[in-house]
């Protein structure tokens, strides 16, 4: 029998997929590189993380350092949303993920921690933060990048 944390943890990976198909094959195709590349960075700083004790996953549902649950549902998955919506306008873009990683940090994770999900030891909230607004001025670059190789020469 599950317990409600691995139920809230379950559910925290699987129903942000169910959003995907309404973005559309074209839009996941195309930002699928850079949600994966962030999600790489995401799983070595967990590594790191789990050494240097900044944060603890009090329920994982698979076993390791990284939580596949947090990084490969509402991360991916917002990381892929946000890009559909705002990509083409870096301040639109930029704004989105401030406020969204303000969330993620602040209200977001207090949430995780009362319900026995997460805890953050030695890294503030405001420090996650600050990273993961980094991390999305990283990989919209990355992205526009990409883009320009792509693009048909005139």
């Amino acid at each position: 029998m599950l317990d409600k944390k691995k139920i809230f943890s379950l559910a925290q990976l699987i129903i942000p997929w169910l959003t995907v198909p309404f973005m559309g094959k074209r839009s996941f195709f195309r930002f699928l590189p850079v949600a994966s590349l962030v999600n790489l960075c995401l799983s070595a700083t967990s590594t790191i993380a789990n050494k240097k004790k900044w944060w603890i996953n009090k329920n994982p549902i698979f076993p390791g350092p990284v939580d596949f649950t947090y990084f490969l549902g509402p991360y991916f998955v917002g990381t892929l949303w946000i890009f559909k919506l705002t990509y083409g306008s870096f301040f639109k873009y930029l704004l989105t993920n401030i406020a969204i990683d303000w969330i993620n940090a602040f209200p977001f994770f207090s949430i995780s921690q009362k319900v026995g999900l997460f805890k953050f030891k030695k890294m503030k909230a405001s420090t996650w933060g600050v990273m993961s607004v980094c991390w999305a001025i990283l990989i919209y670059g990355i992205q526009y990048l990409v883009e320009q190789s792509i693009k048909p020469k005139k």
